[in-house]
């Protein structure tokens, strides 16, 4: 088989998602699909746009003229909106919970659906989000469900704001992960939940390693033909 596999990483904010999937990616030789980012550059352009984030009728037309890409900057994955870097502007805590916010609305999802699906079709991808293995991708041919305790993942959600220098508190920062876990698993529309094929993985007691090797020993063995890739 060739290196044409969809692998999906759905799971929780904070549960080490994004990490786990830059890795595994780099390891694999795949392309990496950071879902989340892509809510978040929405959640952005409404609010330079003054757009309420529950204005479905007024986010339509911040979803018809997105232009997201990637990119990598000394090593680390960048992301873009129409050409200008907005990394570190998407990773605050009000960008998270405003992107939950905007991912509830239908317009929002179907735009995000249908370009997540336009760029993983091909497969030699790992999408990382919140249905990218129930919904986005439900044919996957391995899905993981990453999860951990939900203050072990508020600490991680606060070590990764502080190392960009930005202020917040400890319980803040849990607070906000346990809102965000409920907005998004009780939402209407593809609520986060664990798909039924998927592989759960609990990181709380685990290092990214430890994932990682995990992980790849459930892919080999199901595609043992990548070990020779």
């Amino acid at each position: 088989m060739n290196k044409k596999l969809i692998i999906t990483i759905d799971g929780p904010a904070g549960a080490g998602k994004s990490t786990v999937s830059k890795i595994l990616s780099e390891r694999l030789g795949y392309m990496y699909i950071n879902t989340g980012a892509m809510y978040r550059v929405v959640a952005l352009e409404s609010k330079r746009r003054n757009i309420n984030p529950g204005d479905e009728a007024g986010l339509a037309p911040v979803c018809s003229g997105l232009d997201i890409s990637f990119g990598r900057k000394d090593g680390n994955l960048r992301v873009f909106s129409h050409g200008e870097d907005v990394t570190e502007e998407i990773n605050t805590p009000e960008m998270s919970l405003r992107a939950s916010r905007v991912s509830a609305q239908r317009v929002v999802r179907n735009a995000m659906a249908e370009l997540q699906r336009n760029i993983g079709k091909g497969g030699g991808v790992i999408l990382e989000g919140r249905d990218a293995g129930t919904v986005i991708f439900p044919q996957a041919h391995v899905k993981f469900y990453l999860d951990a305790a939900l203050k072990e993942r508020g600490k991680r959600r606060y070590k990764e704001i502080a190392a960009r220098n930005q202020k917040v508190e400890l319980d803040q920062v849990i607070q906000e992960t346990e809102k965000r876990d409920f907005d998004d698993s009780h939402r209407a529309l593809a609520p986060l939940r664990m798909a039924e094929d998927a592989v759960l993985v609990d990181s709380s007691e685990l290092t990214v390693e430890e994932v990682i090797a995990m992980m790849l020993e459930i892919i080999h063995t199901r595609y043992p033909s990548l070990l020779n890739n």
